[in-house]
């Protein structure tokens, strides 16, 4: 059947009919269209029909709504303005050209509308007061007249590419062509009435195009390095501290490095609901945190509830400067281990989870171990919808940590931080949604190398390398001294307020050395207590069966009772067998107290056997009983515990346990005989050696304070006796048992923030356990020494951080380690597992300083010439030297802000100076609505590479006097090979669903179930609830909620389905605190809609 009608399907479009009028219809001479849209790449399409039509006429329409409008705002009447009416019209077309698919022919067709108009090919008119929504395209011969033959087309259709129907995917458009005489006059008329009443664009309006848009091909390398700058960094160029300073109390500095972190950090708060404050130790991450906490009051409401988390010993300087911020009110202080007094339910001081708005958790690191009980109870919290949602509707909470130290040895650490505040399988970050399948590999590729005898440093910086750019980027906030330091405007800050910043000196090693027969003895009791010889193979040492007795268990119910006996009697003999070399590191001293104490525990466990009473008691502390000869009480206290606590006859045993713990009591009782025959400490010695020659020397400590630092409580004392006896008086002590009772004498002796007056020189020297590592200022000190070497990396940088502060008056800080003999190392790594850990620990992070030993060497090649410590700092120069740039030529900064997106250039490849070769490939920056971007490469292969901000902008990088030259054939090809790559990820990564293959075991039975349930649930509200738990339980937001569940189900007896369903929501959901079902459905919004080249650079090889 013929029609008149056709609406761009299949090839019936109106190019098609275009096409079939200008070839079959003769002598065409006024081609007049009247459209609402006018696109100039529509116009491209429709151009090679009309190269032999003498008279072409196009009436647009421009939106007068919003000229209307704009002076309606204004209190006066809109009246048609033929500038304001061109200016409409320039701008749509700017638009248009901003829009238009980045290819070289669309470019050309643009240039030849441009042509076309100056020379006079087509006129071109805007209609300054009607909104034209009519499309009417009019063919005509010269002499028209109902003789002649002509056409007209009218319908739905712009003159637009989707309107043409040339693209693949064209609108749906509904169009018919008419042909009679009265048809095609009454719409020539009509044209003829609005082409009178419009505005003429002329030449001279339409010449701007070209320079206001990307096709100018005038712009120099160095604008459009200036311009990757503006783009990247945004409103961080602005900064402007007025307001933050207005947050911060009279009496507190204002540094401006603290501003910026806090203006920063309530950026990244709000964008993933969390984020890392990982500054180096002593430059104020408690202000920033409170700075930040005002201003979300502030935004959020005085409704706003806070709770900080934080361990014992920071208790007092939280609460002080919250006081001093004035939000105290506003705020809730919980410690580490009270987490339970917050989701009780019990304690009048705290709210329920579901009210705190925003959890500030401090020495965040502590929770980076996901199994146990402390990081179940905050990820509760933090978990817990808020009451109140935010302003946009959010009802999760906002998480701050603060740590200098974030990650300890292992990519799980910053793994399970980050589920604080994130799900596994929904993240809301820029590259990763799937967070447990980006952290798997890594972390079983960590595992691996931890097994290899030699350490493989470039591979675990490799991993972490990965890590930083993809997770540790967007979330974290951190400044080392030297990026302070090397900051103009950071710099001038702190000099303004007589702030030092020492310079931490490498670690100085003191070795001290053993005579023949100490040697022997320190090799015998390292293969004794290790079970290992020099060269790791296997010798007779201690079983440590002591604590082992569950293992031996004969009934397997009995053995039930504890779990995987043959895994806990591992675990238990490794921490004593770490016990006792940490001990015979720290003092032989600590060692003979340990080694005498597992002498006689292994001596009350052969005399329970002979007794044939067996207390086995997890709970309780058998040993402190027996000790004390009360026998009677340990017996009560078992049986008012039960559970697990248990006592066993002898035959409850498997034969020959009993020879095992006789034979491993002469192996320890030679050690003991073999130890009390040393009369001498070397280690001492030489501490005592190098005390007034080395760590009070006048030149390196000028201010005649020490701080030492051991793990062990029994050597502080051994230390301290021996320094009285040596004359040396103003000694201070200090263990957990007396830290809160002397932490006012700590201060007015060691803390340099204390008024100057109020100082006091009672002590010089403080000896302390770790409980002094954190939460105390001890820098009127300059000097550490440790005494022993703490295994974990963390607690060594926190030792120092306490004599590394703001506020020091010493040019230097020295740090002495005492080392364990070659020996010891051979034995047990101690060198390459503390190497391990913090390479671990720099390659994601960097550090300022060398922490563990001069092996670590500074500079590129060396742990510290880590990627990230040096992309922070790169980071901060090129955005200093954007402001710089901005102060000192702010008009040719705006001019350059408003260069167009999609502006591009090509420059000679010899002109770049980067180790990332350029020959014949093109960089291209791209953003998208919710990305805040990202670089790729694309090579002369047309292969595509993710490049960082910091390697982008060096290649961009430009001298004022370079000039660009002529774009390559292959710059369009290879910028949208860019495009399609980001696309494509961006699709891959949006549309990736959870399927059940990627959850666990027990998420996979708990989720059965609840589909189950959720099938026959009868009360909607219960329903709603569990299907949130389906949600919440498919993107991994709480990991205990899986396993409270299964325990549920496994333990449920109920058989009536509609009281199953009511049970598990009192006994589980409903501590969950479910708000609603609102976020059933929530989509994660597209991080990648809308994507847009920002600008780019081709480069040729010549």
């Amino acid at each position: 059947m013929s029609t008149k009608f056709f609406t761009n399907k299949a090839d019936n479009s109106l190019l098609k009919k275009f096409e079939g009028v200008f070839k079959n219809l003769p002598n065409i001479h006024n081609f007049d269209a009247l459209v609402g849209y006018f696109r100039a790449t529509g116009y491209f399409k429709l151009r090679p029909f009309l190269n032999k039509i003498p008279e072409i006429r196009i009436l647009v329409g421009i939106n007068v709504d919003t000229l209307i409008k704009k002076y309606h705002s204004l209190g006066q009447q809109y009246l048609k303005d033929p500038q304001e009416t061109k200016d409409k019209f320039i701008e749509s077309l700017k638009l248009d050209i901003e829009k238009a698919d980045y290819k070289k022919e669309i470019e050309d067709g643009i240039l030849q509308f441009i042509s076309d108009i100056t020379n006079g090919k087509i006129q071109i008119k805007a209609h300054p007061e009607k909104n034209l929504h009519a499309k009417i395209y009019i063919f005509k011969p010269k002499e028209f007249n109902e003789y002649s033959t002509g056409s007209v087309i009218t319908g739905s259709s712009n003159l637009t590419e989707p309107g043409l129907g040339s693209r693949d995917k064209s609108n749906y458009e509904f169009n018919v062509e008419l042909r009679d005489f009265d048809d095609i006059r009454f719409a020539s008329e009509e044209f003829e009435m609005l082409w009178v009443e419009s505005v003429d664009i002329l030449p001279a309006d339409i010449s701007s195009l070209e320079k206001d848009t990307y096709l100018n091909d005038e712009f120099t390398p160095f604008e459009l390095y200036m311009k990757l700058l503006i783009e990247y960094f945004g409103q961080r160029i602005e900064y402007d501290p007025t307001n933050i300073d207005l947050l911060l109390p009279e009496k507190y500095k204002k540094l401006t490095y603290q501003s910026e972190a806090a203006i920063e950090g309530y950026e990244k708060l709000m964008r993933y609901n969390g984020f890392f404050l990982a500054d180096v130790v002593g430059l104020g991450k408690t202000i920033v945190a409170s700075i930040i906490a005002k201003k979300f009051i502030y935004e959020n409401g005085y409704h706003s509830k806070i709770l900080i988390v934080y361990p014992p010993a920071l208790e007092e300087n939280w609460k002080t400067t919250i006081k001093d911020f004035h939000i105290e009110n506003s705020t809730s202080f919980v410690t580490t281990g009270s987490l339970h007094k917050v989701l009780d339910g019990k304690n009048l001081n705290y709210p329920n989870p579901n009210e705190y708005d925003l959890i500030i958790i401090d020495e965040a690191h502590k929770f980076r171990n996901d199994t146990s009980n402390m990081y179940e109870k905050l990820q509760t919290i933090t978990k817990t919808d808020r009451r109140i949602p935010g302003s946009n509707g959010d009802t999760r909470k906002k998480v701050m940590l603060l740590s200098a130290t974030p990650l300890n040895n292992h990519p799980a650490d910053i793994e399970n931080q980050i589920y604080l505040f994130q799900d596994k399988r929904n993240a809301t970050l820029p590259s990763v949604k799937d967070l447990q399948a980006f952290f798997t590999p890594l972390k079983d590729e960590y595992d691996d190398l931890k097994k290899e005898k030699v350490l493989n440093i470039s591979k675990v910086k490799a991993i972490f390398d990965k890590i930083r750019d993809k997770v540790i980027e967007p979330l974290v906030i951190r400044r080392t001294r030297t990026d302070i330091e090397t900051n103009a405007d950071f710099s001038k800050d702190i000099k303004a307020q007589g702030i030092i910043f020492p310079k931490i000196n490498p670690p100085n090693e003191v070795r001290y050395e053993f005579d023949d027969q100490l040697s022997l003895l320190f090799d015998f009791t390292i293969s004794m207590i290790t079970s290992m010889d020099e060269n790791r193979n296997p010798t007779d040492g201690f079983g440590f069966y002591r604590y082992r007795a569950i293992e031996f268990l004969i009934d397997e119910e009995d053995r039930k009772r504890y779990g995987d006996v043959m895994s806990i009697s591992n675990r238990l003999s490794a921490i004593m067998k770490t016990l006792l070399v940490k001990r015979l590191e720290s003092s032989f001293y600590a060692f003979g107290k340990s080694i005498n104490r597992l002498n006689q525990n292994t001596q009350h466990m052969i005399n329970m056997f002979e007794e044939d009473k067996v207390f086995v008691a997890p709970d309780v502390d058998v040993n402190k009983y027996l000790n004390e000869g009360n026998e009677d009480g340990l017996e009560e206290k078992i049986h008012d515990k039960g559970g697990n606590n248990q006592i066993y006859k002898a035959e409850d045993f498997k034969e020959g346990f009993l020879e095992l713990l006789i034979e491993d009591k002469k192996k320890i009782q030679q050690l003991v005989d073999e130890w009390a025959k040393i009369e001498y400490d070397p280690k001492l010695d030489k501490f005592l050696f190098d005390l007034n020659r080395e760590f009070l020397n006048k030149k390196k400590n000028p201010s005649k304070k020490l701080v030492i630092f051991s793990e062990s409580k029994e050597t502080i004392d051994y230390l301290e006796d021996k320094l009285k006896e040596a004359g040396i008086k103003k000694i201070l002590a200090i263990s957990a048992a007396n830290r809160k009772e002397k932490q006012k004498t700590i201060q007015l002796n060691f803390d340099a923030n204390q008024d100057k007056s109020d100082w006091k020189n009672e002590f010089n020297i403080v000896l302390t356990t770790e409980v002094l590592a954190e939460g105390i200022n001890l820098h009127r000190s300059n000097v550490i020494i440790n005494y022993d070497v703490p295994w974990n990396s963390t607690r060594l940088m926190q030792r120092i951080g306490r004599v590394n502060r703001l506020g020091t008056e010493a040019g230097e800080i020295h740090v002495f380690n005492f080392y364990p003999s070659d020996k010891s190392d051979n034995q047990i790594k101690l060198t390459n597992t503390a190497i391990k850990k913090l390479q671990a620990f720099h390659s994601a992070f960097g550090e300022d300083s060398q922490i563990y030993s001069q092996l670590e060497e500074v500079g590129e090649a060396g742990l510290y010439g880590s990627k990230l410590k040096e992309e922070i700092n790169e980071t901060l120069v090129f955005l200093q030297e954007l402001r710089d740039f901005k102060k000192k030529n702010i008009n040719k900064f705006n001019r350059i802000k408003n260069i167009p997106k999609k502006s591009r250039i090509a420059r000679k490849a010899k002109n770049i100076d980067s180790f990332i070769n350029v020959d014949d490939a093109s960089i291209t920056y791209i953003k998208s609505a919710g990305h805040p971007g990202v670089f790729y490469k694309t090579d002369s292969n047309d292969i595509v590479h993710e490049l960082t901000f910091v390697n982008a902008a060096k290649i961009f990088k430009a001298e004022l006097k370079e000039k660009g030259t002529k774009l390559p054939k292959n710059h369009h090809k290879q910028v949208n090979k860019a495009l399609v790559h980001f696309t494509t990820i961006a699709k891959t990564i949006e549309t990736k669903n959870v399927t059940k293959a990627q959850l666990s075991s027990t998420e996979k039975k708990v989720i059965g179930n609840l589909e189950f349930f959720i099938g026959i649930a009868e009360d909607e509200f219960i329903k709603k609830q569990l299907q949130r738990a389906l949600d919440e339980i498919y993107k991994g937001s709480h990991r205990q909620l899986p396993n409270q569940l299964a325990k549920f189900f496994k333990n449920n007896t109920e058989n009536d389905p509609q009281k199953v369903v009511h049970n598990v929501f009192n006994e589980v959901l409903k501590k969950m605190n479910f708000s609603d079902a609102s976020r059933i459905k929530q989509q994660r919004i597209s991080l990648f809609s809308n994507p847009q080249i920002v600008i780019s650079e081709s480069f040729i090889d010549a």
